[in-house]
């Protein structure tokens, strides 16, 4: 079950880092107009409300003009996954606590 939910987290990153990509090709920036970071069009995953959150989803850091990093924060039903937290940056980068999570 932690590794369907693990797997669910990483779509989602993996489609978040793909919205922010779409905001790069129009903006030529991935900070939102005027600076900041973006709005993301969802927060949590599985990003459906109807189910239980497994993880929270949030920019690690500050987004620059140039760079972000997105991180899937495991929550109280994922929380003894060791795996932890789950990133990927604007280079397509994956990380996570252990090297086998994705």
């Amino acid at each position: 079950v932690e590794k369907t939910r693990r797997a669910q987290a990483q779509a989602d990153l993996m489609e978040l880092s793909q919205f922010m990509e779409r905001h790069y090709s129009t903006s030529f920036s991935y900070q939102k107009s005027g600076g900041g970071d973006p709005t993301l069009p969802f927060t949590t995953s599985p990003k459906n409300n109807n189910q239980d959150t497994a993880y929270n989803i949030s920019f690690d850091g500050n987004v620059t003009d140039k760079a972000f990093k997105l991180e899937a924060q495991p929550t109280s039903m994922q929380s003894g996954d060791r795996c932890g937290a789950l990133t990927i940056n604007q280079q397509g980068i994956k990380g996570a606590a252990a090297n086998d999570c994705w």
